[in-house]
């Protein structure tokens, strides 16, 4: 809940900042309006860290670039053209950007950009009235009878709107969406971040404009996905974008998990499990890794783990659900879609491996496993064995307290014999007694298919049997070579 007072304080105190300070003093002695705007106020007020500042400005580009110059150590200007000046000032990253009066052309969502000269114009048409506040640290340049000091600016009564917990456009939000349908994303993403609602008639027009996100490149939408997953509970953000049905023009495979009820059919509702895995595992990861950045790549694990189980249901008489080989169809499902969206390809090989992983473990719960079996457990994982191991245990979702229990301690178990053989064996590095060069060598034979496949059946015997040794390797590849004839 937001106290205005000490709201207020915090603002204050943003304005005495020595950065914020410091730029205030050099646009005023220039003769410029300056304000910190968008994410800063509105974090200051909620009591929320500050990251990067951003500022606001009746200055143009060239004259920003001028005024910053004599106090900042590096200025850059990629974002000239869109009135946008970056500098370092006493050691922080800042950026200045003229005041905006953009028009769109409804077909890109690429503005077409008008410098302005007011600031509540500016702040209209930002995102949400949330973001849509400024802190001006210098007197407007066109009401010099002002006093000096800070004032906060809010056109569109975001303040009120951050005491009610909503997300509204500071605009008609059909105009505001069909300007930008991006920001359809960023009402998920800041649901999530700020755990606010979504106002009725700004929901009520995601639903009607999800389509026009077409329009947007897939690494734009690719970004917010990113950022929704990265705030602490994405959860109330995927909701969002599942109920409007916005996911569906970048995500199907989610929605798609709300599977058709069937009075004769019973399984787990697969929507709200994959959900409870999020959350599950999110807590997993902060316990684990305390202080880590977060793990996008384990979170779309999570949330995409089970999407193979649409396309594998089958029903069984008698009322039984399957879904055989969903682990591996989901794969290769989540494999596609991320990389329509652009993700890279360490995270896009590490969602597609974890998913195709995840119901591994579910054999030892039911029967001890061997040294063998734990050995290409591991292997097959590789670096990602941590986060594996974050994945199934948030995949236990039972409210069977002794099923619970159980799976849990099986777990426990089979980490416990992974660190033993890992001390004992150096697991993670796991090699044949030979290389390739030996086998060569020892069989006289060139490179090619027959070398890996002779690596191979003398990795298996590491994996079934543990090291060997060099000697007994080499008879047992003669043996095996013979055998092949």
């Amino acid at each position: 809940m937001l106290n205005m007072a000490e709201g207020l304080s915090r603002l204050a105190a943003l304005a005495a900042n020595p950065v914020v300070a410091t730029l205030a003093t050099a646009f005023a002695d220039a003769g410029f309006e300056l304000a910190v705007v968008g994410g800063p106020v509105r974090d200051a007020l909620l009591g929320r860290d500050l990251h990067d500042l951003d500022f606001t400005t009746d200055a143009r580009p060239d004259d920003i670039l001028r005024i910053v110059k004599p106090i900042s150590s590096t200025q850059w200007d990629i974002g000239r053209a869109f009135g946008t000046i970056g500098a370092r000032v006493q050691g922080e990253q800042v950026e200045i950007t003229t005041y905006r009066a953009d028009s769109y052309d409804g077909a890109t969502r690429k503005p077409v950009v008008e410098f302005g000269d007011s600031i509540d114009d500016d702040l209209q048409r930002r995102d949400f009235t949330v973001n849509a506040m400024a802190l001006q640290v210098t007197p407007p340049a066109q009401r010099p009878e002002s006093a000096p000091g800070p004032r906060l600016v809010d056109p569109a009564g975001g303040v009120e709107d951050l005491v009610a917990g909503i997300l509204r456009t500071p605009i008609d939000p059909d105009v505001s969406f069909g300007d930008d349908p991006l920001r359809m994303l960023r009402a998920a993403r800041f649901s999530a971040q700020l755990d606010f609602t979504v106002a009725d008639a700004t929901f009520a027009a995601i639903e009607k404009l999800g389509a026009t996100l077409k329009i947007v490149s897939p690494e734009r939408v690719q970004g917010e996905l990113v950022r929704l997953m990265q705030t602490d509970d994405p959860v109330r953000g995927i909701r969002v974008l599942v109920d409007s049905g916005l996911i569906e023009q970048f995500l199907p495979e989610v929605s798609a998990l709300r599977l058709e009820v069937d009075e004769h059919h019973h399984h787990k509702d697969v929507y709200e499990h994959s959900l409870t895995v999020v959350h599950q595992a999110i807590a997993l990861e902060q316990q684990r890794n305390p202080g880590a950045p977060p793990d996008v790549a384990l979170r779309i694990a999570a949330l995409l783990h089970d999407i193979g189980k649409p396309r594998t249901r089958k029903l069984e008489a008698g009322g039984g659900v399957t879904f055989h080989h969903h682990d591996v169809v989901g794969s290769r499902m989540a494999r596609k879609r991320l990389q329509a969206l652009r993700f890279d390809g360490e995270t896009t090989d590490a969602v597609a491996k974890l998913i195709e992983l995840h119901l591994r473990f579910f054999g030892y719960a039911e029967g001890a496993w061997t040294d063998s079996a734990v050995r290409r457990y591991v292997r097959d994982a590789g670096e990602l064995i941590e986060r594996l191991h974050i994945l199934v245990r948030a995949d236990v979702t039972t409210r069977n307290k002794r099923k619970a229990a159980r799976l849990a301690s099986a777990y426990d178990d089979i980490e416990r014999r992974i660190v033993e053989l890992r001390e004992q064996e150096e697991l993670d590095s796991i090699r044949p007694d030979l290389d390739g060069n030996q086998i060569q060598q020892i069989l006289g034979i060139p490179p090619g298919r027959e070398v890996g496949e002779a690596y191979r059946f003398l990795l298996d015997v590491r994996l079934d049997e543990g090291p060997i040794g060099s000697d007994a390797a080499e008879q047992r590849l003669r043996e095996w070579w013979a055998a092949r004839g």
